[in-house]
């Protein structure tokens, strides 16, 4: 792979990333990262949808005229989303479950038709699954470290499995008690503030003058 193309592939992860540099995505940021899991799924999905959306529209985009060019890309990224909710609900029911519409509102997830826009329509395929990619990984990765600190304060647990032995909590007369608030959607919020002021501290050149 060349550098540019692994530039288009893991510049999302940081420099680029859209979710604590692009503030894209935030909604669904809050809505799905109280449990790990729900987090890892949505990441998943909407990374296949970014990667194929960008691909399927690069193929097009020279025999879609301009005037319909935002019908084609609902339609196009509509039936991805159609596609991945029906794998959901046949192999993860339960995370189907308890993701509820957000799978339904990935068909208007910010980077997702950002990327389509401003990206497939000016370039090749393969580059343009590339930044599908790492996009949608970039967001994934934000999700997941959201519900690792908000499912490990908040229940205790990862992955639904218990990490905080028994003993700790005060029930048993331990010192350690879940933090409540860490279920709830502001501390969601103020996670990912910690982490966007920790990576413009590390980034200089994302600071405002």
């Amino acid at each position: 792979m060349s550098s540019k193309n692994l530039k288009y592939l893991t510049g999302p992860f940081s420099v680029n990333n859209p979710v604590i540099v692009q503030i894209l995505g935030i909604c669904s940021a809050l809505a799905v990262t109280v449990q790990l899991k729900p987090a890892i799924v949505m990441a998943l999905s909407v990374t296949v949808v970014t990667g194929f959306a960008n691909l399927v529209m690069s193929l097009l985009r020279n025999g879609v005229p301009s005037r319909i060019r935002i019908i084609v890309q609902l339609v196009v990224i509509a039936a991805l989303v159609i596609l991945v909710d029906q794998v959901l609900k046949a192999y993860v029911y339960e995370v189907s479950k308890q993701l509820s519409v957000y799978v339904g509102l990935i068909i208007t997830n910010c980077i997702v038709m950002g990327r389509v826009e401003a990206f497939a329509l000016g370039n090749k395929p393969w580059p343009a699954f590339l930044d599908g990619l790492g996009n949608g990984l970039g967001y994934g990765i934000i999700l997941i470290v959201v519900a690792f600190f908000r499912e490990l304060f908040g229940s205790g647990s990862l992955l639904g499995y218990p990490v905080v032995p028994e003993s700790w909590y005060a029930a048993n007369g331990g010192w350690y008690s879940n933090c409540g608030l860490m279920l709830f959607p502001p501390m969601a919020l103020i996670i990912v503030g910690a982490i966007i002021w920790v990576h413009r501290s590390r980034n200089k050149d994302l600071q405002e003058k």
